[in-house]
Order: structure tokens, then C-alpha cells, then sequence
């Protein structure tokens, strides 16, 4: 089980609303279902607040890979 700060993450302000919306709806399927919305979260955190990709993924509980 990866460690996640996604739960911080969807009450701060400072993250953009996208992210927010896609870790929410990441966190209400069942998880073989979460994969691409933590995607997309990673990606968004990564292009709308310059992270690194890795931070990024780590932030929302993903293992290593790509944000493009």
C-alpha cells in the first residue's frame, strides 16, 4: 500500500480544482478503478503548479512513471 497525501490535498486551496475533482472521484471507485483519475491528478498537479513529475505521483500515491 503506496502512502498518499491525496486526502490533504483535496481540501487545500492551493491545489488546483481539477486535481481535486479527479483524486474525489478517484477516491469514490473501487480500486482497480482509481488508476487513471490518480493519472490525471498527477498530471495536473505537475503542469498547473510546476512539480516535478515524480513529486507529483508521490503526492497522490503512485509509483513511479510519466506525467506527459
Amino acid at each position: 500500500m503506496a502512502f498518499s497525501l491525496a486526502p490533504l490535498l483535496l481540501h487545500s486551496d492551493q491545489v488546483p480544482a481539477s486535481a481535486r475533482s479527479a483524486l474525489r472521484t478517484a477516491h469514490a471507485l473501487p480500486a482497480e478503478q482509481r488508476q487513471a483519475h490518480l493519472e490525471s491528478a498527477a498530471r495536473i498537479l505537475y503542469q498547473e503548479l510546476d512539480l516535478d513529475c515524480s513529486d507529483a505521483r508521490e503526492l497522490v500515491g503512485l509509483a513511479e512513471g510519466t506525467c506527459s
